[in-house]
């Protein structure tokens, strides 16, 4: 159960300014629609400035107190921010036991933080290292000489291949899989040869993937993802990818191999990057661009092909324009038929 908490309190938590009712109790959190007396909710899109005037809510995470006079608020620069935070402490996280559960087989070489907790059925190689505080969930494979820092949280069935390094803090979502053979054949004669893929995946520290995502190892040295980076589910990141820090990359994106990507890029929904590209820092790839080419730092593309986004946005204005230009050629076709005609 939450617990309850005064807004005064909750607003020094939270490092913002109460507007109206400092004794005013919340102990849970509801969207603007949802929410009750003692409930808190939170406007930071100005689309719902009349959701929140007519919602119920007992206070609200709000960055302008003059959108929602005479409410109790807590004002705040970054209301989602805020929002992060208050969940943080009214749905605290259930931690389970540290230690190891009995169904899980794990090596006697295995160094176990202080803290740790390794669940049901669980398989750790030898050589791997397990820092303070990490939870493994149920029915993640750890492999061979796995290094995993301090503070990470793998949810259930997560695997980790051999010599594999996972930073500090970082949480993976169920199904993923880290260290996966890359994708190398060398085709000879219509027939394909495995290469043998003998590198590792770093993930760098607080680093976040999805459920279903897929860090290949590299076929020579280091697949790494950078420090700060979340990844959104079914995310398919190749060997030998580089990624920088606090990148986002969204639902099914591709990324093949061996293309660097620096820092604060964005890939939205089911974008991809072909192989052996260099995509800058600060870069944005519209939902379903296709990158093929090099990108420079803090351009925004879309399409397929991917180019320059005032570029496509011409593109397509002028597509819809073919029906009637399609029209006006075919009359002046017939126009021009009916001179030459008469003409001769």
């Amino acid at each position: 159960m939450s617990p309850r908490i005064s807004l005064a309190e909750l607003a020094e938590r939270l490092g913002a300014e109460v507007v109206g009712d400092g004794d005013h109790m919340v102990g849970a959190v509801r969207a603007l629609d949802d929410a009750e007396a003692e409930d808190l909710s939170f406007l930071h899109n100005s689309k719902y400035v009349e959701r929140a005037r007519s919602s119920r809510a007992g206070a609200v995470l709000i960055a302008d107190a003059d959108l929602l006079p005479g409410r109790n608020l807590l004002v705040c620069r970054e209301p989602y921010l805020a929002l992060a935070r208050a969940l943080e402490f009214l749905y605290p996280a259930e931690r389970p036991e540290p230690g190891v559960h009995p169904s899980a087989v794990v090596a006697d070489d295995v160094d176990l933080g202080a803290g740790a907790s390794i669940g049901p059925l669980c398989s750790v190689s030898s050589g791997t290292r397990i820092g303070d505080d990490v939870i493994i969930g149920a029915g993640c494979v750890i492999g061979r000489s796995v290094d995993i820092g301090a503070g990470c949280l793998l949810h259930p069935r997560v695997v980790v291949e051999d010599r594999c390094r996972i930073g500090e803090r970082c949480t993976l979502q169920s199904g993923t899989v880290i260290g996966a053979d890359g994708f190398g054949y060398a085709t000879v004669d219509g027939s394909h040869h495995k290469v043998p893929q003998v590198g590792i995946v770093v993930l760098e520290d607080d680093v976040e993937l999805g459920a279903n995502v897929c860090v290949d190892r590299a076929a020579l040295g280091e697949t790494r993802i950078g420090r700060g980076t979340k990844v959104d589910n079914q995310v398919q990141i190749a060997h030998n990818v580089k990624i920088g820090e606090h990148c986002l990359l969204v639902a099914q994106v591709g990324i093949s191999g061996s293309t660097e990507i620096g820092h604060h890029t964005v890939f939205a929904g089911q974008a991809g990057a072909a192989g052996h590209l260099k995509i800058g820092s600060g870069v944005v790839a519209a939902a379903r661009a296709a990158v093929i080419n090099d990108v420079p730092d803090g351009l925004t593309v879309a399409g397929n092909p991917a180019r320059p986004h005032r570029e496509w946005l011409k593109a397509n204005a002028n597509l819809r324009r073919l029906d009637g230009l399609r029209d006006k050629v075919k009359k002046l076709e017939i126009r021009i038929d009916e001179l030459e005609d008469a003409e001769s």
